[in-house]
């Protein structure tokens, strides 16, 4: 593997900045990513699960590391953190669980058939004899004309949805398609947004059926947090009416369905509409005893800074999340910590390396922060409660710039854009990436809604301009191999190692790729940092009006 020097003057140069600094070259090491990542990503931090040891040690590390480069505390009071309370709940082995159905009883199996967990700081999960109902996506969009429940009651009831967006699977001619975007999935589309509104109207629990298609993962991945949740702890009277929310396999959905009389297929063809209104599975009750063990978890977000000279208020903000998932079942090697190595040890890792090159130049004239979040892995949870109390104003944040898997294949021929169309930071990597002989590739599976899967999402729903790296985006054209060497890539980490114990470091790693990936989005921030230029949101973007709102300079 080859050290590549990218050098910022050059690239500062090529545009019209104002007040620009010339910076030094920007020198990103596979070597010390490496270190970094097998440091990481080794037992000793016990796959960094928030609210355990792990985390001590993790917290431990990263600020010995921000310290050693020389960056300045930027956490609360001063310090190095910034405290997230989250609530933490595990499922227990259920007492009761299963279906009462027009032809007899249906008990489904935990993990095989269907998955639960719950964000309530209840006790036990009891629902009693609840009746199921199909509602089609779950999309409330006015603005787009569609409302899939068209007023039906689902208090105390249980809801079932299909996953991605109503024009997902829609036809040319089909009343769906185009609606939400075709294939680029919006936020009605994810896991959450349906779990979120299943909440709002009233529905005691809330399941979506798998299509591995549509979320973009296999039923192993749904069911990799084994019963455990997370949220950050709210008030009483914000806590949500889902006792339960999981996912149903796609065996058991359509047994379920045929067991009231229903064709699930037939059923996804009618929810394409929007005249589609609510269908009961008359006789379908959904009745659960489960023991839940709930506890308020103190995790920290880590935050450092480099301090600008003449516009410190003004603040270029990088973020990767330090956690994983912990100790698991013994996988087939005897592997029990899911330790996260490319998701996202790397991510840290080059961190590391933009701090570490920024700090060995002049300090530019805006600040540059760096955010190690807490519990990514259980719904963006530590970049949303910053977000949520910020530390520095959003108005006053240019950009967030996120490094989230990346690829370890090798150098590549291109950079893969998450979110084409949303801002203008697109147009940087575009010039930047030709200055290291890269061409911009737009994701290749826009359907499964990568944008709104990292932490930079939650800066972009407050209006912050926000650009990711991930290397699952889409197929890098590899140096070595091509399209083809990429995709095969993505193929064997996504079915294989994605937050499995198995994303660990190996001696086949190539950092070339991910060292051309932490330099280009290095550059875009060192640009921004010695620079008054202000990305912006582009028409058609929904975060658009929250910036302008927000009255951020417009250039």
């Amino acid at each position: 593997m080859l050290t590549r020097t990218l050098v910022l003057a050059a690239a500062l140069c090529a545009v019209p900045f104002t007040s620009v600094l010339a910076q030094p070259a920007m020198t990103v090491d596979p070597d010390r990513l490496t270190e970094t990542v097998r440091t990481l990503a080794s037992d000793v931090f016990e796959g960094r699960a928030p609210g355990t040891r792990g985390e001590e040690r993790t917290l431990g590390y990263l600020i010995a590391r921000f310290e050693a480069l020389g960056l300045e505390p930027a956490g609360t009071d001063g310090g190095w953190l910034q405290k997230v309370p989250l609530l933490h709940t595990r499922l227990g082995t259920p007492e009761r669980l299963g279906f009462a159905s027009p032809k007899g009883a249906i008990d489904p199996v935990l993990a095989q058939d269907i998955y639960l967990s719950t964000i309530r700081p209840d006790d036990a999960a009891r629902i009693a004899d609840a009746p199921v109902v199909f509602v089609g996506y779950g999309v409330k969009a006015p603005e787009r004309g569609w409302d899939d429940f068209k007023g039906a009651d689902l208090k105390g009831k249980v809801a079932v949805f299909l996953i991605n967006d109503p024009d997902f699977a829609a036809k040319p001619g089909e009343p769906a398609a185009g609606k939400f975007g075709d294939r680029t999935m919006t936020y009605y589309g994810r896991w959450t947004y349906k779990f979120e509104e299943a909440a709002r109207q009233g529905a005691v629990a809330a399941l979506i059926v798998h299509n591995a298609a549509g979320v973009g993962y296999g039923w192993n991945v749904v069911i990799s947090p084994g019963g455990e949740n997370y949220d950050i702890v709210r008030p009483a009277e914000q806590l949500t009416s889902l006792k339960l929310q999981g996912w149903l396999s796609a065996e058991m959905s359509a047994r379920l369905f045929a067991a009231a009389g229903l064709d699930l297929a037939k059923l996804e063809v009618a929810a394409r509409a929007p005249g589609f209104r609510p269908v009961e599975l008359k006789g379908v009750t959904l009745g659960a005893d489960i023991p839940v063990t709930p506890e308020v978890v103190d995790s920290h977000n880590v935050l450092a800074r480099i301090p600008g000279t003449t516009r410190p208020d003004e603040i270029v903000m990088y973020g990767a999340h330090w956690d994983a998932y912990g100790a698991g079942k013994p996988d087939a090697e005897g592997r029990i910590y899911r330790a996260g190595a490319n998701d996202d040890a790397l991510g840290i890792a080059g961190m590391f390396e933009i701090a570490r090159a920024m700090k060995a130049g002049p300090a530019a004239q805006r600040s540059v922060v760096f955010g190690a979040w807490t519990a990514e892995e259980r719904g963006l949870l530590g970049s949303e409660y910053y977000a949520a109390n910020p530390l520095f104003p959003m108005d006053k944040t240019v950009a967030n710039l996120g490094l989230d898997i990346l690829q370890t294949a090798g150098a590549a021929n291109d950079v893969v854009l998450v979110g084409r169309g949303q801002n203008t930071l697109e147009d940087d990597m575009a010039r930047v990436a030709a200055t290291q002989g890269r061409t911009v590739t737009p994701e290749s599976l826009p359907e499964r809604g990568l944008f709104y899967r990292a932490d930079h999402f939650s800066f972009a729903k407050r209006g912050v301009p926000v650009m990711l790296l991930m290397g699952i985006a889409g197929a890098a054209n590899l140096k070595q191999g091509g399209v083809a060497a990429g995709q095969a890539w993505i193929d064997a980490y996504t079915g294989k190692c994605y937050h499995q114990a198995c994303d660990a470091w190996g001696p086949d790693w190539n950092l070339d790729g991910a060292v051309q990936d932490i330099e280009l989005i290095g550059v875009i921030g060192a640009e921004l940092a010695n620079s008054s230029r202000w990305p912006q949101w582009k028409a058609g973007s929904e975060f658009k009006a929250i910036r302008d709102k927000a009255g951020v300079p417009k250039q």
